[in-house]
């Protein structure tokens, strides 16, 4: 990354000696406080748990106190789920521009850029799993949180392309708080552009795997991240059409606890099955020995 390139002031976070403020003599409370990096630590955003940075991407990303799974970056999860090395990525300098001159648009795509390390709300590409090929397409709700504007829906749409014209197998990590409304109709569009490529990938007996993350709504959730021939949800990943509080101030009722959450919509029935992150690379796997076909790509 070009920011490892400049020297950074090192920052501390400061923790206070266990005496300081517990009945201690004068002058205690001037003794010098310890110091941790910052960074060095994580708490858990479930249940509040204090885990060491590195051990906890050593687990993934997943609190092994309660086992909630953190937010992947795109990367994060394409170094996760793909053979190293692997991955060729398509369409890497295609941008959102500002088309219809929304107000601030231009400034916040900059700002977005700066803050996330993207260019876009999603990569695409083409990579293995255990030397199977596959194409994939990962959100990331660090740009934009995930929305769906013109140019995510154009990378998703020709990565299914791609992946029909090569006769892979595709799978779409989804995340998104929904269609980019700086957009408009423009965002709003390729829902229909990309369920009309699945539905091609689907007439050439394509296999497309949606995985659905945390969180998950919206333009997104009621296009493709819906469209799998086999839909999977990592645990307690939250995902819909519109939001809980909005369901609730419509219909003037209170939504049960879990409403929303991947076990909740396995036991209603929109859901194929719920995979913990540590068995998703190898289930995935599985499922494209499964459909791959003897002698093929």
């Amino acid at each position: 990354m070009f920011k490892d390139l400049f020297q950074k002031k090192r920052k501390y976070a400061t923790i206070p000696s266990d005496r300081v403020g517990r009945g201690s003599e004068p002058g205690e409370s001037e003794r010098p406080r310890r110091e941790v990096p910052e960074g060095l630590m994580n708490k858990c955003g479930k249940c509040g748990a204090i885990q060491y940075s590195k051990e906890l991407e050593k687990n993934l990303k997943v609190c092994p106190n309660c086992g909630y799974h953190m937010r992947l970056s795109a990367m994060e999860r394409i170094c996760m789920v793909l053979d190293e090395e692997s991955f060729e990525e398509f369409d890497s300098g295609m941008v959102s521009v500002d088309v219809l001159q929304f107000p601030g648009y231009g400034t916040k795509l900059e700002q977005q850029k700066m803050k996330s390390g993207l260019r876009e709300g999603v990569i695409t590409g083409q990579g293995s799993i255990e030397g199977l090929p596959v194409v994939v397409a990962v959100m990331s709700f660090d740009f934009f949180s995930g929305s769906m504007g013109s140019v995510v829906g154009e990378k998703i749409t020709r990565a299914i392309e791609i992946a029909t014209e090569k006769e892979l197998p595709l799978i779409i990590f989804s995340t998104s708080g929904g269609a980019r409304m700086q957009e408009s109709i423009l965002s709003l569009m390729q829902m229909a552009k990309t369920s009309a490529a699945l539905a091609r990938l689907n007439e050439k007996g394509g296999l497309y795997i949606s995985v659905i993350t945390d969180p998950t709504f919206g333009g997104v959730s009621a296009s493709f991240a819906m469209l799998g021939d086999i839909n999977i949800a990592e645990p307690g990943a939250l995902f819909g059409f519109a939001g809980r509080i909005v369901i609730e101030q419509t219909i003037r009722q209170k939504l049960p606890d879990d409403f929303q959450t991947a076990e909740f919509n396995m036991a209603h029935g929109q859901l194929d099955m719920v995979v913990h992150r540590k068995e998703l690379r190898p289930m995935l796997y599985k499922l494209l020995e499964l459909h791959s076909v003897k002698g093929g790509n």
